[in-house]
């Protein structure tokens, strides 16, 4: 047997050794990720705030013209300790529907340099809605939060109510 021959035995052995291998493995060690190193900090770690409650601000019918309308969400922080809060505003469908889609409205937030962004809607069971994740912030006592937003309805058959609300947090 030549030198040459015997190399690409042992080269295919190792191949097939090496498949077999990962294919016994299977999904499982494809899944699974190197894990970090334990990192020592100096401060106790913060949980995150918890939903609690929901504060209903005055509701009002969806604007069907195809015209920007600005709904203003005002909630001030009147207990005695910092509030976590996140605004939130939901646009709900009437009860016997139709159902609203992303698709038919589009909602523009004010950003703190005057600019609008738009605001991609979240949709679950019949109303859309921003996302209270990306929104959080904490209040100190006295303070007063204010948030402006733009309605825009693109299909002009849709109809529903415009509901502001103000989550806290613990």
């Amino acid at each position: 047997m030549s030198s040459k021959n015997s190399r690409l035995r042992v080269a295919f052995l190792a191949l097939v050794v090496a498949l077999t291998g990962l294919a016994m493995a299977g999904p499982a060690a494809a899944a699974t990720r190197p894990t970090a190193p334990a990192v020592s900090t100096s401060s106790p770690a913060r949980e995150a705030p918890v939903l609690t409650d929901f504060v209903d601000l005055p509701t009002s019918s969806l604007p069907s013209d195809n015209r920007k309308h600005k709904v203003t969400l005002t909630y001030r922080n009147t207990s005695s300790a910092d509030l976590t809060v996140a605004p939130q505003l939901l646009v709900e469908s009437p009860d016997a529907g139709p159902v609203l889609s992303p698709s038919d409205v589009e909602v523009e937030h004010r950003t703190a340099d005057g600019c609008w962004e738009e605001v991609r809607l979240g949709t679950q069971t019949g109303t859309l809605f921003t996302d209270l994740t990306t929104t959080q912030r904490t209040l100190s006592p006295g303070e007063t939060l204010t948030e402006h937003y733009r309605v825009t309805v693109l299909n002009p058959s849709a109809q529903g109510t415009l509901h502001p609300r103000v989550a806290l947090y613990s």
